[in-house]
């Protein structure tokens, strides 16, 4: 009967997998007309050969995009910028396909002000579609219904830690039936003990077997080849837990393939990706150059004259900090302290005599960072990413903690996820230096463009609400 059970729910996933795909189209063509009816106003020339090639293109593109790498999917435990990121992605590649045809074969019928009301129309209901499925998914779990039936073979801390993540939350939509194991090992693991593995394949087919997750050591690699023969006999998805702590301590890892041999990276960095990188890139570059356009015409006269009445010195402060891959270059702000032998050695501390009364304020309010833009357009920074420190701090710290300079594979920023969260200006204690790396790391390790919009917006927030260690 499970077997049986397994086969349908097999068919049934095809089928809505079919389904995704069709909706998906048919979302592309009631983008195609409500873009039509926005530029022309009616239907009258829709059926022109030019644009009728146009649309079945754009229908077999998109086709073609969703297929491959099987794009359509929908992870249980995906975040909702994750799929965003991937509906982008298929939207530029669409728009970068459709464009160059016609281009090339000058397809003067085509409206281009019309094809961008398409993909700004298609990209909403993509989305819109997607984030109300998987809330309407998640809502169907927490009933009980599409839940899926998990097994664990293995009762060691590997197990535990994939049992505990996956019914941590209702709305991943997994039941953890229990575990399989040699020894009873009850005590070191939060699911049910079911039995030794001899008693695997009886309690598969009196029960409803979803997923198999398998943490043993690579040592038991014969009872691993028997459960994968058992779960292909029975319709049973497998899925092995290699235990990364043999290699680190570290909590993400990253499995890349050279032809057929897989490679194991410490950590998944996104902005590894040639794509990712353009994408921010293009962002800082945008995102700066308003700032500065905006900005900087008048406010720059304004801080101009306020520096100089305050205090005599420069305007701009230049200091050697360290940027991505450790490399030194020259950081810009508006000077905030007295001119003084110590700028590149000390931090600013609380009630610092240094700190002039105008510097005082453009330090609470992060306006001394503005000049950082300029960094950012000469490809130096990022807008977003781990600050950066003073060369002697990098020297420092970078001898008492071990995974401290991690923080340069990304490039510096002029705010950054530990400075959101608190961590900011003086570090007293070690540990304050400890749990910024570790923010910044989390950073490189998650990073998302939406990421980046959520702490500009925590940020800018910061600045009016004011920030306690901003001194």
């Amino acid at each position: 009967m499970s077997f049986l059970q397994n086969l349908a729910a097999y068919r049934l996933s095809r089928y809505f997998k079919l389904g995704f795909i069709l909706w998906d189209l048919a979302l592309l063509n009631l983008a195609i007309v409500l873009s039509f009816l926005l530029r022309h106003g009616n239907f009258e020339e829709i059926h022109i050969q030019e644009r009728r090639t146009l649309f079945l293109l754009m229908n077999f593109v998109w086709l073609l995009l969703l297929l491959h790498k099987d794009s359509y999917r929908i992870i249980r435990v995906e975040r909702i910028e994750a799929i965003l990121m991937r509906t982008i992605r298929l939207i530029v590649v669409h728009f970068f396909l459709i464009g160059t045809f016609v281009a090339v074969l000058k397809y003067s019928q085509i409206s281009r002000l019309g094809l961008l009301y398409f993909y700004l129309i298609f990209f909403t209901m993509l989305f819109i579609f997607r984030v109300v499925f998987m809330k309407v998914l998640k809502c169907v779990r927490t009933k009980g219904y599409n839940f899926r039936n998990v097994v664990i073979v293995g009762g060691n801390d590997t197990g535990n830690t994939i049992s505990k993540f996956l019914s941590k939350d209702l709305t991943f939509g997994y039941h953890i039936l229990g575990f399989f194991d040699n020894t009873n090992t009850t005590a070191a693991i939060t699911s049910p003990f079911l039995g030794g593995f001899d008693s695997i394949e009886d309690y598969v087919l009196n029960q409803k077997v979803d997923e198999m997750y398998v943490t043993l050591h690579i040592d038991q690699i014969k009872i691993i080849n028997q459960l994968t023969a058992l779960c292909e006999r029975y319709m049973i998805r497998i899925k092995f837990i290699p235990d990364f702590q043999q290699y680190t301590k570290g909590n993400k890892v990253q499995i890349a393939f050279y032809g057929n041999i897989p490679v194991l990276t410490l950590r998944k960095e996104p902005l590894e990706s040639a794509f990712n990188r353009l994408i921010k890139k293009a962002f800082d570059f945008v995102f700066a150059f308003l700032v500065i356009v905006v900005l900087f015409p008048w406010l720059f006269v304004i801080l101009y004259i306020l520096i100089k009445l305050d205090s005599p010195g420069p305007v701009f402060f230049r200091q050697q900090r360290s940027g991505r891959d450790n490399q030194s270059f020259y950081c810009f702000k508006f000077r905030t302290m007295q001119v003084n032998a110590q700028s590149d050695e000390k931090q600013a501390v609380k009630g610092d005599s240094r700190v002039t009364k105008l510097g005082a304020f453009m330090r609470k309010t992060n306006i001394d960072e503005l000049p950082q833009f300029f960094n950012v357009l000469f490809g130096n920074m990022s807008v977003v990413g781990p600050r950066p420190h003073m060369l002697k701090h990098t020297e420092q710290y970078s001898e008492l903690i071990n995974n401290y300079l991690v923080r340069h594979y990304a490039k510096p920023g002029i705010t950054g996820w530990a400075q959101v969260n608190g961590f900011r200006g003086e570090t007293k204690e070690l540990t304050d230096m400890t749990d910024r790396v570790e923010y910044d790391i989390w950073y490189i390790e998650n990073w998302s463009l939406l990421l980046d919009l959520k702490i500009i917006f925590r940020t800018v927030i910061n600045v009016f609400r004011g920030e306690e260690n901003a001194y």
